[in-house]
């Protein structure tokens, strides 16, 4: 078990959304699935025997999502950062996850459930802390302009003089 798990309030997609997390990342699976009883019938609303609580797991990390009414919402003061070695990747989780949901700006996206995402190229962080600071600024300038990133344009951007 690992120390620190991230636990995600859903409002009642709480299997839905494991399930779909699980399709998306490689070496995932679904876990132990606690339903409401009598007792958490009374005090949540929900109806005996639907899914309290799913554990999962994504690609190694350990999750929880809890169907716990209307109550919080995500934001955007919380986010994953899934990190990419190529261009296909980024395609990849970029497509899966904005789908029925919202892109944003810099690589950033809002799934179908509301959770936010940042999907990025494991380069973006070498050419932002080049020690070229003139180098780095045209990278940052150039990822300010992306909805999802590209990372021939930022490589392209780092060499420019």
């Amino acid at each position: 078990m690992q120390k620190i798990t991230p636990f995600l309030w859903f409002d009642d997609k709480a299997e839905e959304a494991a399930t779909f997390y699980t399709s998306v990342f490689k070496n995932s699976k679904i876990g132990k699935i606690a339903r409401y009883d009598e007792s958490g019938e009374k005090a949540s609303g929900r109806p005996k025997g639907s899914v309290m609580t799913v554990e999962f797991e994504l690609d190694g990390q350990e999750f929880v999502a809890l169907n716990g009414g209307p109550h919080f919402k995500f934001t955007e003061a919380i986010s994953f950062v899934v990190n990419c070695e190529t261009q296909e990747e980024v395609d990849y989780y970029w497509e899966k996850l904005s789908t029925g949901g919202k892109e944003r700006q810099c690589g950033w996206l809002k799934d179908k459930f509301g959770l936010s995402w940042q999907i990025v190229p494991t380069v973006l962080g070498e050419l932002l802390s080049d020690k070229d600071a003139a180098k780095s600024q045209r990278v940052m300038q150039a990822m300010l302009k992306m909805v999802k990133l590209d990372i021939k344009k930022l490589k392209q951007a780092a060499k420019q003089k």
